[in-house]
């Protein structure tokens, strides 16, 4: 029995990635933004809501290189920051 498909004349056509995933930032371009992210969760003994304004930088660096759909940031939980005022407790 043969194992070859016959894909006919359809072009594959690629879709983007679902709702919630996205590509992995293979080249590093907001590598400095995941990095100080990650060293504000660490210093501040992984309390993600002192470093919202840190995940909000490294959100914003991927979708402006379409690392992930666009999306406004108050949708992201971040409507709170985009005057540059934070809730977080300290």
């Amino acid at each position: 029995m043969s194992t070859a498909m016959n894909f006919g004349t359809k072009s594959f056509q690629p879709k983007p990635p679902d709702k919630g995933s996205f590509p992995l930032d293979h080249f590093g371009e907001c590598k400095g933004f995941k990095e100080k992210f990650m060293k504000c969760l660490r210093d501040n003994n992984f309390e993600n809501a002192l470093c919202r304004n840190e995940s909000k930088e490294y959100l914003e660096c991927r979708m402006e290189r379409q690392l992930m759909a666009r999306e406004p940031l108050g949708k992201l939980g971040f409507g709170d920051l985009v005057n540059g005022q934070s809730e977080a407790k300290e």
